[in-house]
């Protein structure tokens, strides 16, 4: 595997006892802003290349962003950071070139970025200490699971006199519902309590048990075959945008094919000797 270069900004902190890989925005002074965006170094190519790794890890079973400190993520610092400012080579940024080549930087820059958190093999887990506003909320949007507290947040890019992108007006109206998601669109703003009875939140904890509640679905996961929970990922991903006869072939083509896997003849087997199952991904 090819050596992770890793940023101040966001931290990767694997935990082989566990399986989980941490990834944390780690710029608290700011609610954890990101410090530039598709660039190079910026914290979103950063977030893909960190998700990237853990999903190459055999060791690693689950992906956990969350934000040191008070925030999740407040999207971009709009006002950089010392040595890292809009346009400084260290992020290699540089001058676009008229509308269509900011649209096109935006397309397959940005949204591309975070569109890729999708595309991640293994379970991804968006834990969400704090406020989640612009690039936070698509990239936890963007997550398989999201867990909040009393802090969590939600907010648009109204703010900035943006509409919602980022595959977030794909990912609202399924989650929540056409209404509910045009009248976040129209407020640019959500608490934890609505977020979670709209069902954009899957649990709503207290702020002090948030990290163990994470770990203790972890846990739990890690009960089930890696393999198994890959492809029930990639099947449900796919049947939200197909139909029931193309679902069915989907799951009846995986399902032949795990019945003959390692994993699927450990669990079976652990089942009937009434052991922990030791599973390998395979």
């Amino acid at each position: 595997m090819q050596q992770l270069e890793t940023v101040p900004y966001l931290l990767y902190e694997p935990e082989y006892e566990t399986g989980i890989l941490w990834i944390k925005f780690n710029n608290p002074e700011k609610l954890n802003a990101c410090i530039g965006a598709s660039e190079r170094r910026g914290t979103l190519a950063k977030v893909g290349e960190y998700m990237r790794a853990g999903d190459d890890d055999p060791k690693i079973r689950f992906i956990v962003l969350t934000g040191v400190g008070r925030g999740f993520c407040a999207g971009v610092d709009v006002k950089g950071a010392p040595g890292l400012e809009r346009g400084d080579n260290f992020l290699g940024n540089g001058p676009q070139d008229g509308p269509d080549d900011t649209r096109q930087g935006f397309l397959y820059g940005i949204t591309k970025l975070i569109k890729d958190i999708n595309y991640v093999r293994k379970p991804t887990i968006a834990m969400m200490n704090g406020v989640a506003a612009g690039f936070g909320m698509d990239m936890a949007l963007a997550c398989d699971i999201r867990y909040g507290c009393e802090n969590t947040r939600f907010i648009t890019y109204q703010q900035v006199g943006q509409i919602i992108e980022n595959g977030g007006t794909y990912w609202l109206p399924k989650m929540a519902g056409i209404g509910r998601a045009l009248e976040f669109a129209f407020t640019g703003f959500l608490d934890a309590e609505r977020a979670y009875q709209w069902g954009i939140l899957n649990k709503l904890v207290p702020s002090e048990t948030l990290e163990d509640e994470v770990r203790a679905l972890c846990a739990q996961m890690l009960k089930s075959p890696p393999i198994t929970q890959w492809i029930n990922k990639r099947n449900m991903r796919h049947a939200l945008d197909s139909n029931l006869e193309t679902t069915a072939v989907l799951t009846s083509n995986a399902a032949y094919i795990l019945n003959s896997s390692e994993d699927a003849k450990e669990a079976r087997s652990a089942l009937m000797e009434r052991r922990d199952p030791v599973f390998k991904g395979v």
